[in-house]
């Protein structure tokens, strides 16, 4: 019954021409509507344009890899829900298991077999129906969601999350960059241009930020905060706190829980 699932349409991100060709040919004759991508950037605002019901992304593309566009379609609340399979040749588990902690539902090493590809297809359209999708990553309450299709605004919170999500060991910013679908000099633009700072200085505000509110709200030893927040040590994180509060970081959590009981 083919007719019956053509309104269902797929979108296919791949830098090879001929394999999207190919896979376009064998998906379109399964009954689904195919759109095609040559790019993540292209793939993701195909993604806001045409609402497919399953994306399939290889890790190979020439202007980020698929796990930097699976990161920006899981930011942008208009693509999240969408179910999204990964292809990669020569992947082993560590591979897996990076795209699938970033929000794609499975993952296919290359070669694959055309039947196996259309299995998951139908199972991960059967078992995330569009109605009922998973919803995106968690975003701390500091990070605004993006606008839909917003593209630079979805560079922003992905490195943002990323940031957030490992101040401990913290990438280096090209690292960073390249996480999120661009390059250390774009980067820094865009945080200046969005977030008034620059992604050093932003990083060091989170730090701080951090730092605080587990001194305020747990009970855990100055080293243990440095530690988790990204601090070598922790006289160097005593150090920078106090230029910043005037304060050693346990005077300050005496200050703040003293000043909080007041107010009881």
């Amino acid at each position: 019954m083919p007719h019956l699932r053509h309104a269902i349409r797929l979108l296919l991100i791949d830098p090879d021409e001929p394999v999207r060709t190919r896979l376009a040919g064998l998906l379109r004759r399964a009954g689904y509507g195919v759109t095609g991508a040559a790019g993540g950037a292209q793939g993701v605002r195909l993604a806001v344009l045409d609402e497919p019901h399953l994306i399939v992304a290889d890790i190979r593309l020439p202007d980020m890899d698929g796990y930097a566009c699976c990161r920006l379609l899981k930011a942008d609340p208009a693509t999240a829900p969408i179910p999204l399979i990964l292809v990669g040749a020569d992947t082993g588990p560590r591979e897996r298991v990076a795209g699938l902690t970033l929000g794609a539902v499975d993952f296919l090493s290359a070669p694959y077999d055309d039947d196996e590809l259309l299995a998951r297809i139908r199972v991960h359209l059967g078992l995330v129906p569009r109605a009922a999708p998973p919803g995106p990553l968690p975003v701390p309450p500091s990070i605004p969601t993006p606008a839909p299709g917003d593209l630079d605004a979805l560079v922003v919170t992905a490195a943002r999350r990323l940031i957030d999500a490992n101040l401990a060991n913290l990438p280096a910013l090209a690292d960073i960059a390249r996480a999120a679908g661009t390059y250390r000099e774009r980067l820094n633009a865009l945080f200046r241009a969005r977030l008034g700072s620059s992604v050093f200085d932003y990083v060091r505000e989170r730090r701080h930020l951090r730092a605080e509110q587990l001194l305020r709200e747990t009970e855990m030893d100055v080293n243990d905060i440095a530690q988790l927040v990204g601090f070598q040590n922790a006289r160097n994180f005593s150090t920078a706190f106090r230029e910043r509060h005037g304060l050693a970081p346990v005077a300050w959590r005496r200050r703040e829980r003293g000043a909080a009981g007041g107010m009881d």
